[in-house]
C-alpha cells in the first residue's frame, strides 16, 4: 500500500464516492491502471492546532495499518479526511466505523447505474 502525496492526486480522488462518520470521511476512486491500493490523509486547519491536526493524521493511519489488506480495493485511491470528533472518539469504535465505511463505499459502486433514456 502506497500513499498519496500529489495534490492532483487527492483532487482526482474527492470526484469520486464519499461516505461520512462522526471522526472522517472517506473518499475512494478507482483506477484503470494495475498498481497499488493507495491512500492519503488530509485534515484542514478548523480542526485544530498543529499537534491536534498531526494526532488526528496518526489515527488515521493507525486505523489503516489495522484493517485488513482485503478490506481495501485494489486499484483504488482512498483519502481519509479527519474531523475533529477523531481526537477523542475511542478507537476501536472507529475502526468499526471505517470498516462500515467501505462497506457502503463498495455498495455505492456495485449499485447499477440508471439507463439513460434516449425518448426525449
Amino acid at each position: 500500500m502506497d500513499r498519496l502525496r500529489q495534490r492532483a492526486d487527492f483532487l482526482a480522488v474527492a470526484n469520486g464516492a464519499r461516505t461520512s462518520t462522526a471522526a472522517f470521511v472517506v473518499q475512494r476512486r478507482r483506477r484503470d491502471d494495475d498498481g497499488p491500493v493507495r491512500v492519503g490523509f488530509t485534515v484542514t486547519k478548523k480542526n485544530g492546532t498543529a499537534t491536534e491536526r498531526n494526532r488526528i493524521r496518526r489515527r488515521l493511519r493507525e486505523l489503516i495499518k489495522r484493517l485488513p489488506d482485503i478490506s481495501l480495493q485494489p486499484h483504488s485511491d482512498y483519502v481519509l479526511i479527519g474531523r475533529r470528533a477523531a481526537l477523542t472518539s475511542d478507537f476501536a469504535n472507529m475502526l468499526g466505523d471505517l470498516r462500515q465505511a467501505l462497506h457502503r463505499l463498495d455498495r455505492q459502486n456495485r449499485a447499477p447505474q440508471p439507463e439513460k433514456n434516449d425518448e426525449t
